[in-house]
């Protein structure tokens, strides 16, 4: 019983000392802080390969239906303002550099700079959620929804009343801004350093939020006078517009375009008009479909596209009506919703890890032996920023 006693003293004595000398920030279950780092990061992989499947599902049902609609894809994508998805792109892309940033200054241990790096990426991420606050909103009001909502109208494209979708979604988002003044002002009405500390940034970080609100509202008004129809003259222009459509299909069914006249010419009339008259025969496929070639041809030279019997144009006016249909458009928009509305998520995903780590950064809690967290937020926050740069062309470059 001694000698048993003695070995456990032994043991509980030496534990005791193992634990002593593990310091604060690695676990009781690793020998060494590079133990725990490679143990983080083959973790932090495992998951983003599970991300990557997530989201390779909504790619491949997004092929699935583009290649069975193209021409619906391609004339809906013209509903999607490519410029705010250019300033999306272009903001997460910055995100990236701030947060590679960031994991540099945890090794180096300069705490002042990895919060204020930390902060630059939350707000980017809260300017992109503003651009696509007015993005949403715009597309909601005007009926572009998925397919058991979708109630686009082409004749009034901007339905009078109805919510403030734009309100709405920025409601959370001033109560946020709200609230972390609020701290603020009673951390330093109270002299909590700590706590002013972290409320200072994240005021800064709610309050880009709106700032992408009104970047996104300026290149939305600047869009619709391309685009969009706009609701002062929509009433006025209606009547003009339908006439000049019917007119302009009239005009197509008689004529040819400007273009494939200056091709015959080229043909010297003759061997056009052979080709023309061989093509009356059902049985000449094979011309039929050399003229529907040059027909094509002749089309994209003019600065148009014909795909199936439609000629889409790069306005949203010549959109034909048999695609703005719930089992047409709106499955182009339940796909643009989906994919992005998930990747929405996962922004906000990752804006609530990086609250997590500016207040362990203004803990000073990260060194050159313990700087894991920081590395792995920002693997994911890559990932983030690699799958929208999928989403822009995908959804928004069609055309």
């Amino acid at each position: 019983m001694s000698t048993l006693e003695a070995d456990s003293a032994t043991d509980a004595h030496g534990a005791h000392d193992h634990d002593h000398d593990h310091p604060s920030y690695l676990a009781h279950h690793f020998d060494t802080p590079e133990q725990q780092f490679d143990s983080g990061k083959l973790g932090i992989w495992i998951f983003l390969v599970t991300e990557v499947l997530f989201f390779g599902g909504m790619f491949c049902a997004y092929a699935i239906f583009r290649s069975l609609r193209p021409e619906v894809f391609e004339g809906c994508s013209q509903f999607l303002n490519t410029k705010l998805g250019a300033i999306n792109t272009g903001v997460l892309l910055f995100s990236s550099l701030t947060m590679a940033w960031a994991v540099r200054c945890s090794q180096t241990e300069n705490h002042k700079g990895l919060t204020a790096l930390l902060a630059t990426t939350l707000s980017c991420a809260m300017v992109f959620l503003g651009v696509k606050a007015i993005e949403y909103s715009h597309k909601f009001h005007m009926g572009l929804l998925p397919a058991g909502l979708f109630s686009y109208d082409p004749a009034h494209p901007h339905h009078e009343g109805g919510p403030n979708y734009l309100l709405w979604i920025c409601f959370p988002f001033i109560i946020a801004l709200i609230g972390v003044a609020v701290w603020y002002a009673i951390a330093v009405l109270q002299g909590k350093k700590f706590q002013a500390a972290v409320a200072l940034p994240l005021i800064v970080v709610c309050a880009s939020f709106f700032g992408g609100v009104g970047l996104g509202t300026i290149l939305e008004s600047g869009d619709s006078t391309e685009a969009h129809a706009t609701e002062s003259g929509e009433h006025a222009g209606d009547h003009h517009a339908v006439a000049a459509s019917h007119e302009h299909a009239e005009n197509a069914e008689h004529t040819k375009p400007e273009s494939l006249a200056t091709l015959e010419n080229q043909v010297a009339g003759t061997e056009y008009g052979v080709q023309e008259r061989l093509a009356t025969d059902a049985t000449n496929t094979g011309v039929q479909n050399e003229l529907s070639a040059m027909e094509r041809q002749a089309a994209m030279a003019s600065g148009s596209a014909i795909v199936g019997q439609y000629e889409i144009d790069a306005t949203i006016d010549s959109v034909p009506s048999e695609f703005l249909t719930p089992s047409r458009a709106g499955v182009f928009f339940s796909i643009y919703y989906c994919m992005t509305g998930v990747h929405a998520i996962h922004i906000l995903a990752g804006i609530g890890v990086l609250v997590w780590l500016l207040v362990r950064s203004v803990r000073q809690e990260f060194n050159h032996n313990y700087f894991g967290p920081v590395d792995y937020v920002g693997l994911y926050w890559h990932l983030v920023d690699l799958i929208w740069i999928y989403l822009f062309p995908l959804l928004y470059l069609i055309r």
